[in-house]
């Protein structure tokens, strides 16, 4: 959540940092703010409440702003209210003047929750400091600035003091007023990266910020800091001692990063969900063949040996491991059990040395999902995540990692990393069945067929999609909407209710089809909008049966089905068809309406569907 951009070169930094903090929007943020240093040598901050356009008005898309080292920040509140004086830059001095004569020592940037703010600030309160905002930011920012009196001056010694005094997370972005054209970042549990390219740095939270500008970065880890001037980083462990780190190059390019003529990246990202789709399985997939196991390096002995999987994630890449449960038991005949990362890490769950744990995330820094895996880790058991940013937390702390080739995606609600991670899981199971001698080779050859054919499928589907636009108009005043299905397709209907919920902000839930009649029939009335989804044969007359109950109370019915199952007219009053496919496959090719449904009726209200409300991209706070 919240996005940081830091530059310091030749180049003038306010201009460069608004066109970073504007690829990181879909963070989710409600005020934004910069920091220059001036060519006078004084710090000049510009804050503004909401959108990031006030801050470009406010600034002349930078140009009122003179300087080559400067940093951003977009803000999501948790501390303090939404307004100018909480958001970030905060200042060390005891008043929250703005002016370009705010000479302050210490000028900051935090992402992130300081867990003992209270009682730092008690003592920061004795030592004279005074405070003009209700964050736990600008705590943070004095104490920062307490340490550097308290040791000469010295930027690294003053952070890493702050760091082991504080408790919680953090991505810290420092300027100090006596290190002009440097900037010092420090990180614990929340990501940060730098860039270089030739006489410049450029800092961010994520990868598209800095896309643009270059594609080698370096990832800090856990309790290290780093000092950035122009062209150069150095790295420093918490004892302030230099430390080495490894470039690495970030494969996407910057246009991917764009909307390419598209009115939303939201609807740009589902059409690009059939080469998401393709290149994530060519990268598994070698002549015919799941080579999986041989990129993850896991010994085939431990696969056959395999007692149970656990799959822990949180939002759309749990509804992943939904389906990837009824998968994996289907193909590979191994129990799998789906955890939310939020309660696993809390509920002190019963871990086993042989067990697998899969770790689902499209940053690889959400932070729930990141203390379960740390947790899974400390119970001595293997892990795999499953990912979609190279060189991300949760990608270098796993024991193995399966990387999606979705590329960047901007829009906060997942489209085409959910896809490309749904595919990923389908290749696991079947790698992981073959091994355990599951099934045959004529059957091993059929899934992997029908694997490869999902992208010309989706392709197939996304061609007929102007169908559902008019649907979606028709039905965008619902007040509810409820999505029901049986099996893998009440995992599907579990993702397909997000994603309406989230773009549309009308009421919607996902329930069991069978569970309907223990009190979910009761929300029935006139015109409620009830979808059905009904891809698995064996279960087809069963949810045809409920979707009856549901219209004899007057509910409008949508029916989600395979080509071929047209009696289903009979029942439903809209219909959309999918390609046949394996049926554990299916939820690949079901999903793309759900998602289709959700951004055209988003559209249709006047929602922005890349930026939903209250939401953010990257959850890296509890």
């Amino acid at each position: 959540m919240c996005g940081i951009v830091g530059y310091t070169g030749n180049l003038q930094a306010a201009s460069i940092i608004l066109d970073g903090l504007s690829k990181l929007e879909y963070r989710g943020y409600d005020s934004a703010g910069i920091a220059v240093l001036n060519e006078k040598g004084h710090t000049e901050v510009v804050k503004a409440k909401g959108r990031l356009q006030n801050l470009i008005d406010k600034t002349d898309s930078g140009k009122a702003i003179k300087g080559t080292c400067g940093i951003g920040h977009t803000r999501w509140a948790t501390h303090g209210e939404p307004s100018q004086i909480n958001a970030h830059p905060h200042v060390s001095s005891n008043s929250s003047d703005i002016s370009s004569d705010n000479n302050s020592e210490v000028i900051g940037v935090h992402n992130g929750i300081i867990e003992n703010y209270l009682e730092i600030k008690e003592k920061l309160a004795n030592s004279g400091y005074q405070f003009y905002s209700q964050t736990d930011t600008e705590i943070l920012i004095k104490l920062i600035d307490y340490y550097y009196n308290k040791y000469d001056h010295n930027p690294l010694s003053a952070i890493s003091h702050s760091m082991i005094r504080v408790k919680g997370s953090y991505a810290i972005e420092v300027m100090f007023s006596d290190y002009p054209e440097e900037i010092y970042v420090a990180r614990k549990d929340s990501p940060i990266i730098i860039g270089l390219k030739d006489d410049a740095s450029f800092i961010a939270s994520d990868v598209p910020a800095i896309l643009k500008y270059t594609n080698s970065v370096y990832y800090l880890d856990n309790m290290e800091m780093a000092r950035i001037t122009k062209g150069h980083a150095q790295f420093y462990n918490i004892d302030c001692k230099e430390i080495e780190k490894e470039v690495t190059q970030i494969q996407w390019d910057a246009q991917t990063a764009e909307k390419g003529g598209y009115q939303h990246f939201m609807m740009k990202e589902i059409c690009e969900q059939p080469k998401a789709v393709r290149d994530t399985l060519n990268s598994l997939i070698k002549d015919n063949q799941i080579i999986l196991n041989e990129k993850l390096n896991i010994d085939s002995e431990y696969i056959k040996n395999l007692n149970k999987i656990t799959i822990v994630a949180c939002g759309s890449a749990w509804h992943v491991g939904m389906i990837g449960q009824y998968v994996i038991e289907n193909i590979a005949k191994v129990e799998v059990r789906v955890e939310l990362a939020s309660e696993f890490r809390y509920r002190n769950p019963l871990i086993k040395k042989d067990d697998l744990i899969i770790v689902i995330s499209q940053s690889g820094e959400t932070a729930d999902s990141l203390a379960a895996l740390r947790l899974a880790k400390q119970s001595g058991c293997h892990t795999l995540a499953i990912v979609n940013v190279v060189g991300s937390s949760i990608a270098r702390e796993a024991d193995n990692v399966l990387y999606t080739l979705a590329g960047p995606e901007i829009a906060v609600a997942t489209t085409k990393a959910y896809s490309a991670q749904l595919v990923s899981i389908y290749s696991l199971a079947v790698c992981f069945g073959y091994i355990r001698e599951a099934f045959d080779e004529d059957k091993y050859h059929y899934y992997v067929n029908e694997l490869l054919s999902i992208p010309e499928k989706i392709d197939k589907i996304l061609e007929n999609k102007e169908r559902i636009q008019w649907f979606a108009f028709k039905y965008s005043n619902a007040r509810d909407a409820f999505f029901i299905g049986r099996g893998i397709d009440y995992g599907i209907s579990l993702e397909g209710s997000l994603k309406f919920k989230e773009t549309s902000y009308i009421h919607s839930e996902a329930y069991a089809a069978g569970e309907l009649k223990h009190g979910t029939i009761s929300l029935i009335e006139d015109n409620t909008l009830v979808i059905g989804v009904l891809t698995q044969s064996h279960l087809y007359k069963k949810t045809i049966s409920n979707m009856v109950e549901c219209k004899t109370r007057g509910a409008y019915l949508m029916g989600l089905t395979n080509y071929g199952n047209y009696q289903i007219e009979d029942t439903s009053d809209f219909t959309v068809y999918i390609p046949k496919l394996e049926e554990n496959f299916a939820g690949s090719l079901a999903v793309i309406p759900l998602q289709l449904l959700a951004y055209y009726v988003s559209v249709s209200k006047g929602i922005d569907p890349d930026k939903p409300r209250n939401l953010a991209k990257s959850v890296t706070v509890e």
